[in-house]
């Protein structure tokens, strides 16, 4: 039977205010030629309601052997709030130093798509879209790009919406 590798850390959301979590990956050295130097990826979770707090578990399958790079997210009611974090063995380290993060809200009045993106060939990407009211991502359309031989993807947006999105970039 396959062992699961992990750790898990927990934190408590306040009422109103909902916290996702993403691990940034560095890409492997044989793919970054044509892909994105860093990916992101949702950690799972699981909430346990604390009067009016939420307490949520957050796992990291397959960490690395020294630290991970964390992305916290924590939405409120009309900002969102980001922190970067490291996990190191069993602790979360608020980071002093933060990545470069872009990250941008997006509004259009008719629906439309959200910029193409390339993925890595394990199909990781460098850009999410969440909905800053349920924080769910918003999902993409992966296709493959016979002109450039890639795999890509584009978000459609709905009109009248806000959406946050953001994107890991090399400090360059």
């Amino acid at each position: 039977m396959e062992a699961l590798q992990g750790k898990h850390f927990s934190i408590t959301d306040p009422r109103d205010v909902n916290t996702v979590i993403y691990k940034i990956n560095r890409t492997e050295k044989e793919y970054l030629k044509d892909s994105p130097k860093y990916t992101v990826e949702r950690l799972n979770y699981m909430e346990e309601i604390r009067g009016e707090a939420t307490k949520k578990t957050f796992f990291v399958d397959n960490p690395s052997y020294d630290y991970d790079q964390l992305l916290i997210l924590s939405f409120a009611k009309d900002k969102v709030v980001v922190n970067m974090a490291l996990l190191e063995e069993e602790k979360v380290k608020i980071s002093k130093k933060p990545m470069p993060i872009k990250f941008n809200t997006l509004y259009s009045e008719k629906e439309s798509e959200y910029k193409e993106f390339k993925y890595t060939p394990n199909l990781k990407r460098p850009i999410s879209i969440i909905d800053p009211e349920t924080t769910e991502e918003v999902k993409p359309i992966v296709y493959f790009d016979e002109k450039t031989n890639e795999i890509k993807g584009k978000c459609k947006l709905k009109p009248y919406k806000s959406y946050f999105a953001f994107e890991i970039r090399d400090d360059k």
